[in-house]
């Protein structure tokens, strides 16, 4: 949308929407006569609670494109409070959100008269969107508070029931909104029966009094198991209050809010915002971040509006796939998937079981073939711009890192058998452990360092940056390990080897690392939206705490692929590659399959498809990231995710993935 349209836009909320949630809402009259305004676009359809007798009305407003494709499916929004909420919605999906059906449900309509002109016709409100009944009496007897069950049943019996029924709608991507009290509503539907949308937007909800029943709901659905994913509650939520309310309305609020976030549940995405304004003047404001929230999570694209943590982020609502990536001008080459149609079945029936969670939690699933991109997948909390965390991964870059120095000169490959230390020229060698010098570079890429630190002892120590800083993290490590011998050089993963080595390659190379990673190898392959953070040392992480974008995973693999090379330039020392690429060593450890190698930060291992073994080679990181690059097949394979499990999504690469292009190569 134009910034035009959207100052348009944010100008007539502000000026044409009158919003109040007051009880005893004020009506005028007018001494001119009049007809009343009657939108072409809204369908008007009555419908009634068959369990009480109870007549609404659903406002139903299509997109413009609705009646172009019979095949498409929309995304519904539903929303309560409808008199008041319908016109900034309809706004919304004008200039924000185009392409979604939204529903409207009015108050009831058929409420007792003396009632309705005593309060309002809004009075109906009270009893459908409150969760618990009134201590005093005769205000439970005048209103009959606390039937939500009630109405959420109508709505999910009656009302979703026939919009599905009757228009052309993605069951999967249902959004509901609410304010006040209605958001009040929202947050019991949540909490009960959380299936009954995808989504929630829950605007300044009337909590006060309601914190220990939603406790309750809470204990009652029962914690969060990642083993079991129906002890989830599945859903986005979007939360928000104004700045200037009362605390006695934002503590509850906040509480909820905790409330979410304590379950540690990772199919739920919490977002809260904290809107300029009391409770009414933050209305407008609320619907449309909340509406331009929930593009983000109708897209693979995030909007550049809207910055939220990775936890934050919500979950798409359906699995974005394409054979035919977009060419993005990104640098990367991109193609049509040709592999044998059954094998195309196969692996679309995977993108789905993906967003299935039915290996686990996975975000991204990237494959390029002969240096093209032919297949590029999101889930969850992948976005197409937003960089991944990296996790483990980050050890593999690090050693094309050094491969790069070894290319540039800055060291060899005879070096990579030589004392660490002896790079170090301010560590101090008569301060250190004995055997200091039996850790090489070789030993320390391959997490035989051999180092043994008390972690209460180093717990204290890392509090002293100063002492820490660049060489001086080796010097301590070095001073504070016991003795280096031929018994305790045996495989323990990180133990401080690839930070040790990030040390030396800011010894060697002109400038710091960082500049060095930054114009010697991200800047070459053009990846410029990433985050590399430096470990206390100053000194840039070398084992984790990196994030780049799953289209830059596969530049990095294409890189390892092409032995090394981009675009005819050797940026890589072709000989330290296929050395770090390798099965140097075989670990004896739980965690790693056992037909695994592990090279310099790079894993190993051969891949059988019929009667023939493959070599795959991988950089690995802890949730799923992987850039897996198999030479033989001019394939790599990117995945990112967050799977505590991390290990079941490599039984599809290697029997659906690999299999599908040694067909294709035949």
């Amino acid at each position: 949308m134009s910034g035009i349209k959207l100052v348009a836009l944010c100008i007539t909320l502000f000026t044409t929407v009158a919003f109040s949630q007051q009880k005893g809402a004020k009506e005028f009259a007018s001494n001119l006569e009049g007809t009343s305004l009657v939108s072409p676009q809204i369908q008007v359809i009555p419908i009634k609670d068959a369990n009480n007798e109870r007549n609404y009305e659903l406002y139903i407003e299509l997109p413009e494109d609705y009646s172009e494709d019979k095949n498409k499916k929309y995304p519904v929004i539903y929303y309560t409070d409808a008199t008041w909420h319908r016109e900034i919605l309809s706004a919304c999906q004008e200039f924000i959100l185009e392409e979604v059906i939204l529903v409207g449900i009015s108050w009831q309509l058929d409420i007792n008269e003396d009632l309705k002109n005593e309060v309002g016709s809004h009075v109906s409100r009270f009893r459908d969107y409150s969760m618990s009944e009134h201590s005093k009496p005769e205000v439970q007897a005048k209103y009959q508070l606390g039937q939500a069950k009630t109405h959420l049943e109508f709505i999910r019996n009656e009302v979703i029931t026939y919009v599905d029924a009757t228009y052309r709608t993605n069951t999967n991507s249902r959004t509901y909104f609410g304010y006040s009290l209605s958001g009040e509503f929202g947050a019991y539907i949540l909490m009960t029966q959380p299936d009954s949308f995808n989504n929630y937007i829950i605007g300044s909800p009337t909590m006060k009094g309601e914190v220990a029943h939603l406790s309750e709901l809470n204990t009652k659905f029962g914690p969060f198991k990642t083993s079991d994913r129906s002890t989830s509650l599945n859903a986005n939520v979007f939360i928000a209050y104004g700045s200037l309310e009362d605390e006695k309305v934002v503590a509850p609020i906040e509480a909820f809010v905790k409330l979410l976030n304590d379950r540690r549940d990772n199919g739920l995405a919490v977002h809260k915002e904290v809107i300029v304004g009391n409770h009414s003047t933050a209305f407008p404001t609320t619907a449309i971040r909340s509406i331009t929230w929930l593009s983000s999570v109708l897209s693979p694209v995030a909007s550049a509006t809207q910055e939220t943590s990775f936890w934050e982020r919500p979950l798409l609502n359906k699995a974005f796939v394409t054979t035919k990536p977009e060419d993005k001008d990104d640098g990367i080459a991109v193609d049509t998937l040709s592999i044998h149609n059954k094998d195309k079945k196969a692996l679309l029936q995977l993108s789905q079981e993906i967003f299935k969670s039915t290996y686990g939690n996975y975000d991204a699933l990237l494959i390029s073939h002969k240096n093209k991109l032919v297949f590029e997948s999101y889930y969850k909390k992948g976005r197409i711009n937003v960089p991944h965390g990296q996790a483990s991964a980050v050890k593999g870059y690090t050693s094309l890192v050094l491969g790069r120095a070894i290319q540039m000169g800055y060291l060899s490959m005879e070096d990579l058998e030589k004392p660490l230390i002896g790079f170090l020229k301010d560590v101090n060698r008569e301060k250190l452990t004995n055997g200091a010098e039996k850790i090489t570079l070789h030993k320390a890429l391959t997490m035989h360092g051999g180092l043994h630190i008390d972690d209460d002892e180093w717990k204290e120590i890392e509090k002293d940056s100063v002492r820490l800083y660049g060489q001086g993290l080796v010097q301590t490590l070095l001073e504070q390990s016991e003795p280096i011998t031929a018994a305790s050089q045996t495989f323990l993963y990180g133990n401080f080897n690839p930070i040790m080595v990030m040390v030396v390659i800011d010894a060697v190379v002109p400038g710091t690392a960082e500049e060095f990673i930054k114009t010697e190898l991200l800047d070459k392959l053009g990846i410029t939206n990433y985050k590399w953070s430096n470990h206390i040392s100053g000194i840039p992480e070398a084992g984790w705490r990196a994030s780049i974008m799953s289209r830059d995973m596969i530049k990095l693999g294409n890189l390892v692929l092409n032995n090394g090379k981009l675009n005819g330039e050797q940026l890589i020392s072709a000989a330290y590659l296929e050395k770090a690429t390798s099965g140097i060593v075989r670990p004896a450890i739980d965690w790693m399959p056992k037909n695994y190698r592990y090279g310099y930060f790079w894993y190993y291992t051969p891949v059988q498809v019929g009667n023939k073994n493959y070599d795959m080679t991988l950089a690995w990181g802890g949730g799923g990231q992987r850039v897996i690059v198999v030479k033989e097949l001019d394939l790599t394979i990117v995945i990112s995710g967050y799977d505590r499990e991390d290990d079941k999504i490599m039984k599809p690469i290697f029997e659906t993935v690999v299999p599908a292009f040694v067909k294709r190569n035949k």
